[in-house]
């Protein structure tokens, strides 16, 4: 009887690759991959213009432990790993990721590790003006991550970390006969005693 394929761990081979790209791509290089939780979602639909994947800060602005909307103030639960305290969690939605083109599926990585702070304090990449998270153009954000993303592959990555990106969702399970991984939900934010916010 032959043995069965060992199933395949997304959320471990994400994480490979995240790790290659900081190490290697220097936009990335603040980003410590140890306080990042690499997870992933179902997706009900397998729609394309569906989100594929997101970067949650567990900080506010300017790495800030708490926030104050109107005369309240809020916190967000904290996650650690051991002793290490988590920063940002790193979600891909599946099976619907995987429905993108390899270059696609490269560039929405590039993305949500650019969404990082620079200071690398649990804060997302805050631009000047209105559009603070993707600057005024969208499209422009994503054509830098696309020349990011080839100037990475350009420089011969070994194919260990990114070779699973080639495939659909269907093909690896498939080739693994399971597709497995972290699911850790979003911690939801924490009203503040009102004696605190008075």
């Amino acid at each position: 009887m032959a043995a069965c394929p060992p199933a395949f761990d997304f959320t471990a081979a994400m994480r490979g690759l995240c790790d290659d790209v900081c190490h290697r791509v220097p936009e990335f290089q603040h980003v410590k991959m140890d306080q990042v939780a690499v997870t992933f979602a179902q997706t009900r639909r397998r729609v394309l213009h569906g989100l594929q994947a997101k970067l949650t800060p567990l900080r506010f602005e300017e790495g800030r432990l708490v926030t104050r909307r109107g005369r309240t103030e809020w916190t967000v639960r904290r996650i650690f790993d051991g002793d290490r305290e988590v920063l940002y969690i790193l979600t891909f939605y599946l099976p619907r990721f995987f429905d993108l083109p390899f270059r696609e599926k490269l560039i929405t990585v590039f993305h949500e590790l650019y969404h990082i702070s620079p200071d690398f304090n649990g804060d997302i990449r805050r631009f000047a003006g209105r559009y603070h998270v993707h600057s005024a153009r969208h499209d422009e954000y994503d054509r830098e991550m696309g020349r990011v993303a080839d100037e990475y592959m350009a420089g011969r990555p070994s194919a260990r970390h990114w070779a699973f990106l080639q495939y659909d969702f269907e093909t690896l399970q498939s080739l693994h006969g399971q597709v497995i991984g972290v699911r850790l939900p979003v911690p939801r934010m924490v009203r503040l005693p009102a004696a605190r916010s008075a």
